[in-house]
């Protein structure tokens, strides 16, 4: 028996436990997309797989709803992998050590990967469940939604004949959302030349950070880990120069950690520790900035290369570029330094970059590029999804409004969000789609900290129920 046995909705447990044995990064969903379609054939149920591995799974209207305008059911099959520095768990081969701490679920060292394995659970339980009342079902379960969407932009939505689309992919119970950023995701590529150096060599490494999802996090004031990497390098008042610098595993995570190897003149130790000191903030109490004598290195990157490499990185762009002027709170442009890493050619860094308006985005996409020009590196752009535009007091918000009243006594939150949504893709596809992206309780996805509340997942998967139902 699982750790979730006797857990409710108990089926949705089931699903969730099998899913989380499954490997499903980003780009490797080809086994839980196999996992859906086998699920389809057991249940006699009408699917397509296309090539990326998205997966549609059709389920008839239950006995008096034949009649029902049908509706899509969405989520993603890929998560984020993260994982603590010191652990040794492999994501293309292990599946997630489940532990429960009270009412919340998490894992062991990981992520969790709810979002938006949550997502797919109740949408299989939903699909195996003979007893509910349902319109049409239209169950769409897309690929690599984390790396930008792709499997929703990739996705031929022709055989689908419903304009009303459930998203399970929100974090917030009692929320309805219904809209979000666009983005994109920028790459800087720095050419750098290794020269002789006989210099001690030190390993400088940045850690403690809270971090988060780069949408949805990025306006709490977390620090990031690529940015003050650069600002220690670039503040260092002896002669150094960069052996190998890396920082982040996503785009779209904000980086918690991150190493670098220096060729100094003398040791940095106690200019990491007043860094740390100085960069010890509430957002972020537990700063910790360490320094490792390590091997001297045959060569490191010249002096002028390291210089430039500190002073883009100090420099960088991050974080939130501009607030919302329609809805308080939101954030309507940002951007992250998710990932840095050093070949021995290039350093590379990767930004995501989001806003609620298409100008906005392209303006800062437009700022990279000409940042890219001036230091002398490679540009380019990839993963290019729309915003999703709300569309207030739709017919969809509007039942589930009055669903969400009845079911927990009070209005739904109506909102928009800064973190990309496949709703916007749907829509741009789809015209005319009326969409309301909902979900239970989670923290800090997309970090190890990653965690579920339990009895939230009971609520809103009884409110998903009687949504379908009102539908």
């Amino acid at each position: 028996m699982g750790i979730l046995h006797g857990k409710q909705p108990t089926r949705v447990w089931k699903y969730f436990e099998e899913l989380c044995a499954i490997p499903h990064g980003s780009g490797n969903t080809k086994r839980i997309s196999d996992y859906c379609v086998a699920f389809a054939k057991a249940h006699n149920l009408r699917y397509t797989q296309d090539a990326m591995q998205n997966v549609i799974i059709w389920k008839d209207a239950s006995n008096g709803y034949e009649s029902h305008p049908p509706v899509i059911v969405q989520g993603h099959l890929d998560m984020v992998c993260e994982k603590e520095p010191d652990s040794d768990f492999d994501f293309e081969a292990d599946g997630l050590r489940l532990q429960t701490q009270g009412d919340w679920l998490c894992a062991d060292g990981t992520t969790l990967g709810a979002d938006d394995g949550i997502a797919v659970a109740m949408a299989l339980a939903i699909l195996e469940d003979t007893k509910l009342a349902h319109p049409p079902l239209e169950v769409v379960l897309t690929v690599d939604e984390e790396i930008g969407l792709l499997g929703a932009a990739g996705l031929d939505t022709r055989a689908l004949q419903a304009r009303r689309l459930l998203n399970l992919d929100s974090e917030e119970e009692g929320v309805l959302t219904i809209g979000c950023a666009g983005g994109a995701t920028a790459h800087i590529t720095l050419p750098i030349s290794h020269t002789p150096c006989d210099w001690p060599c030190y390993r400088i490494t940045v850690s403690g950070l809270i971090g988060g999802h780069s949408g949805a996090e990025i306006h709490k004031g977390r620090q990031n880990a690529n940015i003050l990497m650069g600002k220690l390098l670039a503040g260092l008042p002896f002669a150094w120069r960069l052996v190998d610098i890396a920082g982040g595993q996503k785009d779209n995570a904000i980086p918690r950690h991150a190493v670098c190897t220096i060729a100094a003149v003398e040791n940095p130790t106690a200019n990491a520790a007043a860094f740390a000191d100085v960069h010890r903030i509430p957002a972020d109490p537990d700063l910790q900035v360490s320094v490792t004598p390590v091997p001297a290195s045959a060569t490191a990157v010249d002096e002028a290369g390291s210089a430039t490499v500190a002073a883009f990185l100090a420099q960088a762009k991050n974080g939130v570029q501009a607030m919302s002027r329609q809805l308080e709170g939101l954030v309507e442009t940002s951007l992250n330094l998710g990932v840095l890493n050093t070949t021995p050619t290039a350093v590379c860094a990767t930004f995501s970059v989001r806003s609620s308006l298409n100008d906005s985005k392209d303006a800062l996409l437009d700022e990279l590029r000409q940042t890219a020009a001036r230091i002398g590196a490679n540009y380019a752009e990839s993963g290019h999804y729309p915003a999703w535009e709300p569309m207030p007091n739709s017919p969809l918000q509007q039942i589930m409004s009055a669903v969400a009243e009845k079911h927990y006594g009070q209005k739904p939150l109506i909102t928009a969000i800064h973190a990309g949504l496949e709703c916007g893709l749907f829509s741009d596809k789809m015209p005319g789609l009326d969409a309301v992206s909902f979900g239970p309780n989670m923290q800090n996805i997309h970090t190890t900290e990653e965690r579920i509340s339990l009895s939230s997942v009971e609520r809103t998967y009884a409110y998903l129920l009687a949504v379908l139902q009102a539908l």
